[in-house]
This record gives C-alpha cells, sequence and structure tokens, in this order.
C-alpha cells in the first residue's frame, strides 16, 4: 500500500477484543510494507556492521603495508558507503509509509464507525475522548506500527553480527555476544513500572483533553452564568497533573536510556582492556581487536531500537485501548430480515410508546436525559447505554449529530442500530458485551434486524442540537429524501424566511440567490434559532417515512414557534411523526400526546385532556414546582381549561 493509494477501499474488520488486539492486526494487515522496512532495515544495520570489518582490514593492511590491501579496503568501505545510504533512505521512507497508511486506515475506521453510530456515538463516549482517539491517538498508534519493522530489523542484524564475531574471533566475540542479550534485556524489569506511569500520563491527558472539548462546546453556557472562572481552574488542575504525571513519567524513561549507555560503556571497557591484554600478548591482531571493538560500538545503535519499541508500545497501547473502545460501539449483530424498508406504527417495547401510522406524536419527558437516550432507542440503537457520556452538554458535537442523514455529516442522523458502552480505559483489556434490549419495532420489524441503510431511510432522528457543516445552502439541503418535499417547501414549513433574507444579503453572488451563499462551519454565522430551523428544513426535505425530532423549536421564541409547529403539521401530514419536546404551544398541535415518566409511558391523550387530568404532565409543562404539586387542592388550582392553557 503506497500513500498515493489512499484512502482504503474497505479497511477492513478489526480486531476490537483488546488494544495489543488490535495493534497486531495493523501489523498483520501491513505485512507486506513491514517485510519491505525489514528488509531495507537490515541492509543498513548490516552494511553499518561491515564497517568494522573494513576498517579492521585497512588498520592491519597499514601495519603490514599492504598497498592492495588498503586499496581494496577503501573500496569496500565507498561500497558499503553507498549501501548505508541506501537502505537509510529506504528504510526511513518504508517506515513513514507503514504509518502514514496505518493511522489512515484508524482514521477510517473511526469514520465508518461515526457515520454508523451518527449522534448515538458521542452519548456513548466522551466527545473529549472521541477527539483525543482521532488526533493524538491515532498517531502514537502509527508510532508503533512503524517502530515494529525497524525493531525486527535491528533484532535481526544483532544475531548476524554477533554470529558473525563468534566465526571471525572467537575470544572476543564470545564476550560480546554473552553481552548483547543482558544489554537487551537490562531494562526489561523497568518497563512495566514505566509502562504504568505513561499509562497514568496518558490517563491524565485523555481526561484533560475531555475537560478542555467540553468546556469549549459549554463556553456560551459557562459565559452565561458566570461559570469560566470555575472551569479554568478545574482545566488548570488538570493540565498541572498532567505535567506532574509526564515528569514522572519521563524519570523513568531517562532512567531507562541511562542504563542503555552505562552498560554498553561498561561492556566497551572491558573489551579494550581484554583485547589489549590478548594483542599484547600476540593472540590476536590489532586490526581485529580494531574490528570487534568498532563491531561492538555500533551495536549500540540497533540497541536503542529495543528502547523506541518499548516506549512506542506503552503509549501506544492505551491509545489502541481507547481506539477498541470507540470501534467495539456498533449495531445489534443481528440477521438482516428485510431489504426495503417497512411502513407501519413505531413502537419502543422498553418504554411501550407507540406512534401510530401517519399521525403526528408529542412525547414528553421530564428528564432532558431520558428523552435523548428514548430518540435515540428510536432511531434504531437497540442496546443499552448505562452510562452516558460525560459531556459539558450532554451530547457533544464530536463524531456526527442528529441531522438528515446523507447529506455530507459524518454521523448523520435516523441511525440504525448500535450497541452499548465498551469497557472504561481502567477496565481489563477485553471489551465486554453489554447486554441487549428489544429493539423497536416499525411495522412489527426490528429496526436493529434492518440494513443501515434501509433502516436510516426508514427513521430519521434529528438531535437536540443538530450541526450544520460548512458548504452553500443548496449543498446543505442536498440531501438524500423521497422527492416529494421540495427545499422552498421545507424552508417555508420550518419559517426561515428571515434566513433566507439574510443569506440573500451575504451573498457574494450578484443575483443575491441564498441558495448560492455559503455558511460558515456549523453555521456560526448565524443565530441559535436560526440553525435550528435550517436543521429542521434540512429534515422535513429528506421526508422519511418516520421522524423523530428532538426539541426541534427549543431556540426560537413563541410566536416563530408556533408557525414552526404548524408548518411541520402541515408538511407532515400523512406521514409519522414523533416530537419529543415539552413546549405547550407544540404540544397543543400532537394529534397525540404521550407522557414518559422514569422509562415508562403512563398517559396518553390530548394535550388539554393530560392538563386537566394528569399531574405530573401538568407539572412538566407548566413548571410547576414540587410544593405546588403537593399541596392540597392541587388539581383544582386551575378552574377551566383557559387558566391551565395561559399557565402553560
Amino acid at each position: 500500500m503506497q500513500i498515493r493509494d489512499l484512502p482504503y477501499s474497505d479497511p477492513g474488520d478489526p480486531d476490537i477484543r483488546s488494544g495489543p488486539r488490535f495493534l497486531l492486526w495493523l501489523g498483520r494487515n501491513q505485512l507486506r510494507g513491514q517485510l519491505k522496512s525489514m528488509a531495507w532495515g537490515l541492509l543498513h544495520q548490516c552494511s553499518l556492521a561491515g564497517l568494522p570489518l573494513a576498517a579492521g582490514l585497512a588498520v592491519q593492511a597499514v601495519v603490514d603495508r599492504s598497498g592492495n590491501r588498503l586499496a581494496w579496503a577503501g573500496g569496500l568501505i565507498v561500497v558499503l558507503g553507498v549501501l548505508i545510504a541506501l537502505g537509510d533512505t529506504m528504510l526511513h521512507r518504508t517506515a513513514i509509509t507503514n504509518w502514514i497508511t496505518a493511522a489512515a486506515r484508524v482514521q477510517q475506521l473511526l469514520a465508518r464507525k461515526t457515520a454508523e453510530l451518527g449522534s448515538a456515538l458521542t452519548r456513548r463516549v466522551a466527545a473529549g475522548e472521541v477527539v483525543a482517539v482521532s488526533t493524538g491517538d491515532v498517531e502514537k498508534i502509527g508510532w508503533f506500527v512503524e517502530a515494529l519493522s525497524r525493531f525486527a530489523s535491528a533484532a535481526a542484524a544483532l544475531v548476524l553480527i554477533c554470529t558473525g564475531l563468534l566465526l571471525y574471533l572467537p575470544s572476543l566475540g564470545l564476550l560480546v555476544t554473552l553481552s548483547v542479550p543482558l544489554l537487551a534485556l537490562a531494562v526489561l524489569p523497568l518497563l512495566p513500572r514505566a509502562t504504568r506511569r505513561a499509562d497514568l500520563q496518558r490517563e491524565k491527558a485523555g481526561r484533560a483533553t475531555e475537560l478542555a472539548s467540553d468546556t469549549v462546546a459549554g463556553l456560551r453556557v459557562l459565559r452565561g452564568i458566570g461559570g469560566e472562572e470555575l472551569f479554568l481552574g478545574r482545566y488548570r488542575r488538570a493540565s498541572q497533573e498532567v505535567r506532574e504525571a509526564a515528569v514522572h513519567s519521563a524519570r523513568m524513561w531517562s532512567l531507562i536510556s541511562a542504563i542503555q549507555v552505562l552498560l554498553p560503556g561498561v561492556l566497551l571497557i572491558s573489551l579494550v582492556v581484554y583485547g589489549a591484554a590478548l594483542a599484547r600478548d600476540g593472540r590476536i591482531e590489532v586490526g581485529q581487536l580494531v574490528t570487534v571493538y568498532s563491531a561492538a560500538a555500533l551495536l549500540l545503535f540497533p540497541l536503542r531500537h529495543f528502547e523506541e519499541i518499548a516506549m512506542a508500545y506503552s503509549f501506544s497501547r492505551p491509545s489502541a485501548r481507547r481506539a477498541v473502545r470507540v470501534l467495539s460501539l456498533g449495531r445489534a449483530d443481528r440477521p438482516a430480515s428485510l431489504d426495503t424498508a417497512p411502513t407501519g406504527d413505531l413502537y419502543d417495547p422498553v418504554t411501550g410508546l407507540m406512534a401510530p401510522a401517519g399521525l403526528f406524536t408529542a412525547v414528553v419527558c421530564g428528564d432532558p436525559d431520558e428523552a435523548g437516550r428514548l430518540a435515540e432507542r428510536l432511531g434504531g440503537h437497540a442496546q443499552a447505554d448505562p452510562e452516558p457520556a460525560r459531556t459539558a452538554d450532554g451530547n457533544g458535537d464530536a463524531g456526527g449529530n442528529g441531522d438528515a442523514g446523507g447529506n455530507g455529516d459524518a454521523g448523520g442522523n435516523g441511525d440504525a442500530g448500535g450497541n452499548g458502552d465498551a469497557a472504561k480505559d481502567g477496565a481489563p483489556e477485553a471489551v465486554p458485551k453489554p447486554e441487549t434490549v428489544p429493539s423497536v419495532l416499525l411495522g412489527g420489524v426490528p429496526l436493529d434486524e434492518l440494513p443501515l441503510d434501509t433502516a436510516r431511510t426508514a427513521v430519521l432522528v434529528q438531535d437536540k442540537d443538530p450541526v450544520l457543516l460548512s458548504g452553500t445552502l443548496g449543498e446543505l439541503l442536498n440531501v438524500p429524501s423521497s422527492g416529494l418535499v421540495a427545499a422552498e417547501d421545507a424552508l417555508a414549513a420550518a419559517r426561515c424566511g428571515d434566513v433566507l433574507d439574510a443569506l440573500a444579503q451575504a451573498s457574494a453572488d450578484a443575483s443575491g440567490d441564498p441558495m448560492t451563499t455559503r455558511i460558515t462551519e456549523r453555521g456560526r454565522s448565524l443565530s441559535g434559532g436560526q440553525r435550528q430551523r435550517l436543521a429542521l428544513a434540512r429534515s422535513l426535505v429528506a421526508d422519511p417515512e418516520v421522524l423523530v425530532l428532538d426539541e426541534p423549536t427549543s431556540a426560537v421564541d413563541s410566536h416563530t414557534e408556533s408557525r414552526v409547529a404548524a408548518g411541520i403539521k402541515e408538511l407532515r401530514r400523512g406521514r409519522t411523526t414523533v416530537v419529543l419536546a415539552s413546549s405547550p404551544l407544540l404540544l397543543d398541535l400532537a394529534d397525540r400526546v404521550v407522557l414518559a415518566h422514569r422509562g415508562t409511558v403512563v398517559a396518553v391523550g390530548s394535550h388539554r385532556e393530560l392538563l386537566r387530568t394528569e399531574p405530573r404532565y401538568r407539572a412538566v409543562v407548566t413548571r410547576e414546582t414540587d410544593d405546588e404539586i403537593a399541596a392540597p387542592g392541587a388539581g383544582d388550582a386551575f378552574r377551566t381549561i383557559e387558566e391551565i392553557g395561559e399557565r402553560a
């Protein structure tokens, strides 16, 4: 695999049983590149090992006053120099290719997983962790794959050099051969401690990255409540912990480096003393002593690769474990039963929620997190997720969103299938499989038994914080759809008139066409309400069989909210629509309203009926306090439905 051939047509199915197994899988999938790098490394190392022999022959030729042998030795040195330059150049080229292609493979695997899970990814794994895996961790994993071939060539070169010295000069060669294993393995007892310190450093660095990512994601909220200094203090403490852990880890690695300098130095001194005594007694020639000494000195170079591979593994192992944690998330492994999208009622056996086909159903949850998990499950993610991701805003931006699928967003929406949390970083290497829960049924067909594309065509989920990627408005609305809803109709239903006017004024085109106006990354040039309405228009254009909207009007004023709710109902007439919200303006337009309390449907009816008869519903919608609910005669607090509506 060459860099010019990237990206991979298929990055493969990784071994996600543990971090080390994932690294081994990467190495096996780059076996050809590893063998190339090892071959060039052997050429480089063996050419270096030949220099002491040539130098020894040259010294002995001078001692013997032999011009022919001196010329031959000089020619050998020139040839070895050319081979060293060639081997070093190609070794670097092939090793870096292995690094880049391994990193690209991991990036493609992560992108594929992000597209598969969509907004569910950041509910199961913290957004900061996703960022850490896709940036720094990918680099560490690539480093280990790149260092592996150089280590293999260095180990093979050590064996060849020691064998050659034994054959060339057994008296000194035996001393070198016995010392090399000691030099290579002397630091082995220190590696577990160094690895633990490196793991701790990586863990603290990951937490600091998560904290920074989550703080940035929730910066607007923090400014609103004056919490910048609080979170700044938390990040300052986290960064100091990372610094202390890094210094603690560096001390151990510096000790390992010192040992790898000290012990070879002791070997060289012993070799000189013993060799000089043999040369003085006439048992060996001066040129032989020079050859063996030079070869022993050059052994320091391949021995350095032992330290490098130990460091690369210690840093890449926790990175691989985090990558496995993300890659282990996915759809439930159930055989596909249909290739076409089913139609009919949408039913969630976990909560008991029923959304009849063709009706506008509103769902009220007292807990926003519960509403998010319900929306995720309605999209087809059937496996349990006992512990939501640790994010500042509860959902995160990295790794996808709940936007209309297929418009280029990495993650889209309406995702089908998935499984629960993998092992935490501090858990054992093996990734346990969470217990599955029943899948949502569409027309009696489990969503997680449908192919991913089919499930996303059937059910589309818009997250409560959708993301707009950069591009023109026309590109934003160019999504896979039924073709029955025009972009103009979707924009009108989402009440995007003011957005179109603003885009027309900002258009660089003389025609002032808002469809050709570029929207900045994440729609930062627009207000929160404008971004939300454009995302809603994108979902309406897709026109899925079932549309699930999580708080689609939370960022707009009450007047606009009423008009948007009416637009959704009118445009989606005859199509199944599920809206998770607590706004009375929206709930009053729903064909039926469902109250979910602590993960279970407890009441079904119209908005006005539930206001009259269900205190828990009234508490959520009218924002009643616990004292008001518990007060005697609370049910008579509102004498008429008009008073209830006014309070709502």
